[in-house]
């Protein structure tokens, strides 16, 4: 048959279904799409891909550029004319920055000039810079210690608290351990103190008999559990509760919800850890006056410590015939008998400058910057992290943490299981330590400090007590500070060996000295806002202080801003732009919601504001 027959005839055609057509149709059209879409997501991923490349490259380039701008500025040479009584001292003194075990890059060398030239004019300081706001200051009176309430009967049952940290975190811990025993209607037993890995010490550090006449008509405190108690096994039948059990800062709902049963069903609770488990808000007006009272009026020192304190403040105040408006809270009834014998004096009482330079390895290590030690530096707190924050060396190594580094404004909670411990860590801190600092995040360096304390107008001849021990890098580390000021001294230098001797195995109790140094300083700076000591320290001055006893505290952002510029800023502009960062801090404020009645007592819960 022909073709032409054949087309002609339909019956001779293969048969085909409109439907099937259709279908083979859809399934072309959809393999079209797969292909397609696959296409496009290879090229998001590739786009991915470079985008992260182009991070690297701009990231290396910018490090590259750093260290380049670092070895130019290291390279110039700044001379310094200074008078010549102590221009010598300083320019050698300036030479030794950097010459200690670790060599640093960034000892801001230019601006330490600048700063020896400037303290050797030997101008006259700025009228507020010993003073704060009075009028605003002084509205605000110490009244923690009035009572509106009945004794606790205590009936409850018993709580137990064994406070870890050093002797600022163990007096939060057993304020909040005395807020929880009226909470919960308990009877208290006299808190212990956990022997640490850096505070290697479990001393005694206030007097039991006044913390328990004082809270009496508060609370039911006991010396230990009744004999039927003691020899339960507390963890067998779930009376201890850790740090993980409690979420930070719980509100008092939690230990009514959770703890109570507890305490009903055994009649006993072992707090471990306990640091910073209660919340500063939400909390009833007379449970946070009760808080308040603890800390400001129930701890005292034991007397050994009060005596050696009351000496150190002696010798701090050379020639001075009358206590400070602080020792009596301080030292007690050792504030006035070292004066005997200086009634009359005719010499000017020495002021002073106390400054914590929170420079201790512990804290470097934590905050996870970089201090100019270069490689030796880092492995070294690396080492220390390891071993005692183990969550930070972890997390550091995660895939997480290289995200960060591209994307850091990205805010990521991570939750890290160590050696069953829950920690819940903010992935932002785990940024480089570049931008760390960047965003003030870093204690002061002691250069650093040094320059904002020249910058605000302290002479040179100023008398500087430091606090702290083991400042990380040695004496070498303090040369910038001992240059520029050679009136600073420590507890160390300030007692003799024989003197000290009784506190050596005890750093909580050499921190009460340092404590009682600070608090009754005429003027008190901080390097870091985050120290409990300079927290506690600094509220203690509020409550106290009745307006005269001002405390600088530097805001490290605005302070980092300024300081990445100190290649090229003039010391003028330097000086104008630190004592305004600083005057912004001393404004007289109420305590802001949620934040610490230690830090920040004037609220009413603690204080009464008067017309």
């Amino acid at each position: 048959m022909s073709p032409a027959a054949d087309l002609s005839n339909p019956h001779s055609l293969p048969t085909h279904s409109p439907r099937l057509g259709q279908k083979k149709w859809k399934r072309k059209r959809e393999r079209g799409k797969v292909v397609w879409y696959r296409k496009k997501q290879f090229k998001g991923i590739l786009g991915l891909v470079c985008l992260v490349g182009l991070f690297f490259i701009f990231d290396g380039f910018m490090l590259l550029r750093l260290q380049l701008d670092d070895e130019t500025s290291g390279n110039k040479d700044m001379s310094v004319q200074n008078s010549p009584s102590i221009s010598v001292s300083i320019k050698d003194g300036l030479k030794k920055i950097g010459k200690g075990k670790m060599p640093r890059k960034d000892t801001y060398d230019r601006m330490l000039a600048l700063a020896a030239h400037s303290l050797a004019k030997n101008k006259h300081e700025p009228k507020d810079l010993w003073q704060e706001p009075f009028v605003p200051a002084s509205a605000w009176r110490p009244c923690a210690d009035h009572r509106h309430w009945d004794p606790s009967e205590g009936n409850k049952g018993y709580i137990l608290v064994t406070a870890n940290g050093g002797m600022n975190q163990q007096r939060v811990a057993v304020c909040n351990a005395v807020v929880l025993a009226r909470l919960l209607n308990s009877s208290l037993v006299i808190p212990r103190f956990m022997y640490s890995s850096v505070w290697r010490d479990v001393s005694h550090i206030y007097q039991e008999e006044h913390f328990i006449n004082y809270l009496t008509p508060d609370i039911r405190i006991v010396k230990e559990l009744p004999k039927e108690l003691q020899s339960l096994d507390l963890e067998a039948i779930g009376s201890t509760v850790t740090d993980v059990d409690v979420p930070k800062e719980s509100e008092p709902s939690f230990y009514l919800k959770s703890i109570l049963p507890i305490l009903l069903k055994n009649r006993v609770v072992h707090f471990v850890g306990f640091g910073n488990r209660l919340a500063f808000d939400p909390i009833p007006f007379q449970l946070q006056r009760l808080r308040c009272r603890c800390n400001f009026h129930a701890l005292q020192f034991v007397p050994k410590i009060q005596e050696t304190g009351a000496l150190l403040l002696q010798r701090l105040r050379k020639h001075a015939t009358h206590p400070g408006s602080l020792d009596h809270y301080l030292t007690g009834p050792f504030a006035e008998p070292n004066l005997k014998g200086k009634v009359g004096h005719a010499v000017k009482a020495s002021r002073y400058l106390a400054i914590h330079l929170r420079f201790e390895i512990d804290m470097l290590a934590h905050s996870l910057c970089e201090y100019g030690g270069g490689e030796e530096e880092r492995k070294e707190l690396e080492a220390y992290r390891e071993i005692h924050f183990p969550a930070l060396t972890y997390l550091k190594k995660t895939t997480e943490y290289a995200v960060l580094l591209l994307f850091p404004d990205m805010f990521i909670y991570l939750v890290c299981w160590h050696a069953c411990c829950k920690l819940y860590i903010s992935c932002s801190r785990l940024r480089s330590p570049a931008l760390l600092r960047s965003e003030g995040l870093c204690p002061l360096t002691p250069e650093e400090a040094v320059l904002m304390l020249a910058a605000l107008g302290f002479r040179r001849k100023t008398h500087m007590f430091i606090a702290g021990a083991n400042i990380y890098g040695g004496r070498s580390r303090l040369t910038a500070l001992t240059t520029l000021y050679p009136n600073l001294v420590t507890k160390e230098k300030l007692l003799s060996a024989t003197e000290l001797k009784p506190f050596m195995n005890f750093s909580s109790q050499l921190a009460a000295l340092d404590f009682i140094a600070c608090t009754a300083s005429d003027a008190f700076a901080m390097t870091d806002s985050g120290s409990q000591l300079s927290s506690l320290v600094s509220g203690f001055r509020i409550y106290y202080g009745g307006g005269k006893m001002p405390t600088i505290r530097p805001n490290k952002r605005r302070l980092a801003d300024i300081f990445m510029k100190n290649n090229t800023i003039e010391w003028k502009i330097f000086e104008q732009r630190v004592r305004k960062a600083i005057r912004q801090t001393k404004h007289v404020f109420e305590r802001p919601k949620a934040r610490s009645v230690y830090r920040y007592p004037r609220c009413k819960e603690c204080m009464c504001l008067t017309e």
